[in-house]
């Protein structure tokens, strides 16, 4: 019996404070947390197969996808289509807080990287493992 996945999402991305931090892999998506200090940015990339949601629950950013830039706040929900040139970056004087659903998913199950300099010289991928 599978259990998947329930909790306060507001909470535990409010309350988080890793750069990058993996809650759940299914087979289709993934859950992942993400705290960008102030002027830190994700880096622009693009995900071929992959469709990407962002919902922002503390801070203020930007996210630029194929060279639109929008600016975001607590409550905004972002989505980025597999393809597409995109990058989420803090500029606010707190940092942005955010929680990110990758279809199918980008990162080995249960990846915590601290800080964006220790995400950037990271180069795992998604290896087929699912949480449960």
């Amino acid at each position: 019996m599978k259990k998947g996945f329930v909790d306060d999402i507001e909470k535990l991305t409010e309350e988080n404070v890793d750069f990058r931090r993996v809650l759940y892999t299914g087979q289709n998506l993934q859950l992942v947390l993400m705290s960008i200090e102030p002027g830190d940015e994700i880096g622009a990339e693009v995900h071929l197969d992959i469709d990407q949601f962002f919902r922002i629950e503390a801070g203020e950013g930007e996210v630029s996808i194929d060279g639109v830039v929008h600016k975001v706040k607590a409550d905004d929900g972002i989505v980025v289509p597999a393809g597409a040139l995109h990058n989420v970056v803090s500029v606010g004087k707190e940092p942005l807080k955010l929680y990110t659903i990758y279809g199918p998913p980008e990162h080995v199950d249960g990846t915590v990287h601290k800080t964006c300099a220790e995400a950037s010289t990271a180069h795992e991928h998604f290896d087929g493992k699912t949480t449960e």
